[in-house]
């Protein structure tokens, strides 16, 4: 699903930040008063952020559309999506730790300009392994602006002013969610594919302008070096492991080459492992926080929950289109009940589970879930939308709306304060690490066409579903004594 996550996924971090009021260096501009720069802030943080949420939703549309102009197989339209979920899974925990280091509008004004180079990249490729290395780009530029937007804000706002602050953020993240795929669709339909990166430039102009303006902050050169050796190896570690899944999933069987490959992903995992313990509190991933049975166990949901969810937003509009024969526009207004439901119900699932706790909406949540699955299998085929495809969106969109807000919740009271942006910053790459091995093993049904597409999407979703099931039964085991 690329980064086309529920924007609660990506709450936590904002919340996470000490609440310091605006910083005195964040004082505002000559001329303008303190509520209208704090709105400026507010407004850079959103535009920032909405590049990663508006092209994760509606890249996943434009993938048969990619595959026939540039004659992608299965292994590349899956990179096309990996290509941008590796690196922002693996660098989102060294961005923010840059952005507190080196000062996060600088690092902020980088990702985004990186972002920005990277979408003109993908939308002048003309081959895949330049739209590849434009989504590598893209990637590696989320890292970047994704952490260092949200400890923008969580830094410049504190009490009521930061919840509304947050709210404003999620909503207006969840509007873009929804409505990506649908302008998305539209650009296919009507320009080209091209023009879905072109409309990131822009917005990332806009986003710089206001932050290089209005935002001011100063480096850190007391915090603790980055850990460059942790980040090398997860990366390492994922990209070796993702090929390799990839090859295997597109072939349908291991042979020496993708079976070498996982093998090196999961050795460098362990590599990662061993070296973040022995960094001990200066590394990019604490091995302290495993002390936590709640942590390890919330975490593990993520990636389940999270990995079904990324698995069904790539397959639902390829198969619409493909088999359907539905139009880019309509495949990508075919996912817009999940973004809506999400936004209106979290806030309501949010305050219920601070009357009951955790464990029963991260436990009932993640099984109606899988019954929204359950009910993908009847998409396809010529089926009609109203009684197949809408009523899978709505169980889904309501199982997930009773998980998204307790779990990033949850999360952060798992952890002591001295942990919680670190924490915070993991679960959300956790999340997207469950979205790239999803993908990762979906080539077998991207290389397949008519009946058999049709047969193994049925398939995915029966294993989504299994996903879901084990994501709760982590929930009502695992969730032991965390309070929120």
């Amino acid at each position: 699903m690329s980064a086309s996550l529920p924007p609660g996924c990506d709450r936590s971090i904002a919340a996470s930040m000490p609440q310091s009021g605006v910083a005195p260096n964040a004082a505002a501009s000559p001329g303008i008063s303190d509520a209208t720069h704090s709105r400026l802030i507010l407004a850079t943080t959103i535009l920032a952020s909405s590049l990663a949420f508006i092209d994760g939703s509606v890249v996943n549309v434009g993938l048969p559309a990619i595959g026939h102009s540039l004659d992608a197989g299965a292994v590349g339209l899956s990179w096309v999506v990996n290509g941008y979920l590796l690196p922002l899974s693996a660098l989102l925990l060294l961005g923010g730790a840059a952005g507190d280091r080196f000062g996060r509008k600088r690092l902020l004004l980088i990702g985004v300009f990186l972002f920005a180079l990277a979408s003109a990249l993908c939308a002048a490729a003309p081959a895949l392994a330049w739209l590849i290395a434009g989504r590598v780009l893209q990637g590696i530029g989320a890292a970047l602006l994704m952490p260092n937007s949200l400890a923008i804000l969580g830094a410049n706002f504190s009490g009521e002013a930061r919840g509304r602050a947050i709210g404003i953020w999620a909503a207006i993240g969840a509007a873009a969610g929804a409505l990506g795929p649908l302008l998305g669709g539209w650009l296919i339909d009507v320009v080209g594919w091209r023009m879905i990166f072109l409309i990131n430039l822009p917005i990332a102009a806009l986003a710089f302008y206001l932050g290089a303006r209005y935002l001011c902050d100063e480096p850190n050169p007391a915090r603790p070096s980055l850990d460059l050796p942790g980040a090398m190896l997860a990366s390492i570690g994922l990209a070796a492991l993702t090929w390799g899944l990839t090859l295997a999933s597109a072939q349908s069987r291991f042979n020496w080459i993708s079976s070498t490959a996982i093998v090196a992903g999961i050795v460098f995992l362990l590599f990662f492992i061993w070296a973040e313990k022995n960094a001990g509190e200066g590394a990019m991933l604490p091995m302290s926080l495993f002390g936590s049975a709640s942590f390890a166990g919330l975490n593990l949901l993520t990636f389940l929950l999270y990995g079904a969810l990324g698995a069904l937003m790539v397959l639902v509009p390829f198969v619409l289109i493909k088999v359907d024969g539905y139009s880019a526009t309509a495949a990508g207004a075919a996912l817009l009940p999940l973004p809506i439901v999400i936004a209106l119900a979290s806030s309501t699932m949010g305050r219920l589970a601070g009357k009951i706790g955790p464990r029963l909406p991260l436990t009932v949540g993640p099984l109606i879930v899988a019954v929204g699955f359950l009910l993908a299998t009847r998409i396809g085929d010529g089926s009609s939308y109203w009684t197949t495809t809408l009523p899978a969106m709505l169980v889904i969109a309501l199982g997930m709306a009773g998980a998204v807000a307790p779990l990033t919740t949850a999360v952060l009271s798992s952890v002591g304060t001295e942990h919680t942006g670190v924490a915070s910053g993991f679960n959300s790459a956790v999340a997207r690490s469950g979205g790239l091995v999803a993908t990762a093993l979906l080539g077998l049904v991207l290389a397949s066409q008519g009946a058999a597409l049709l047969a193994a999407f049925h398939a995915a979703a029966l294993v989504a579903a299994g996903a879901a099931v084990a994501a709760a039964v982590c929930a009502f085991f695992g969730i032991k004594s965390v309070t929120i």
